[in-house]
């Protein structure tokens, strides 16, 4: 039984993600090549991911769009715009010796890119998590971008 909002939000949620890795995994199946769009996308996606290694957010912050929205967990209220992407990840970056988001595979529908990736911030409390990207790209610049939790250690 759902009890309030909350569950039936994550049962729609985990519905949903559930759903989109099973449209993934058919379209690997049978994969046709990525458009020229989504290469672009993943492109775009993939190079954002690789500037979190600068642990500069002026290197970051360029490839999303100025009125993005994030999600950092599935749970998490959204961040909006540079100034909230800024203010829930400086921290972590700030405090880290070494940033590396580390893609082990990445999936492509359009404007959509999904990757599976391991995060690791370095630092006096280490943290390192796994989990699934979803990127919504407008334009060449990230409009939204959501992570789901696999797991995280500290």
């Amino acid at each position: 039984m759902l009890d309030g909002p909350l569950q039936r939000r994550r049962l729609l949620e985990t519905a949903g993600l559930g759903a989109l890795a099973a449209m993934f995994d058919a379209r690997r199946s049978d994969a046709a090549e990525w458009s020229a769009g989504e290469k672009a996308n993943v492109k775009a996606v993939t190079d954002f991911c690789g500037a979190w290694a600068s642990r500069d957010l002026a290197r970051v912050l360029p490839f999303l769009s100025d009125d993005c929205v994030y999600r950092m967990t599935e749970t998490a209220p959204p961040a909006n715009g540079h100034a909230g992407v800024t203010e829930k990840l400086k921290p972590a970056v700030d405090n880290a010796s070494r940033v590396e988001f580390k893609i082990l595979e990445t999936f492509a529908a359009g404007p959509i890119v999904i990757n599976h990736r391991i995060d690791t911030f370095e630092s006096t409390r280490p943290l390192t998590w796994e989990g699934v990207g979803v990127f919504f790209v407008k334009d060449g610049k990230i409009k939204e971008w959501s992570d789901y939790t696999i797991r995280m250690s500290r």
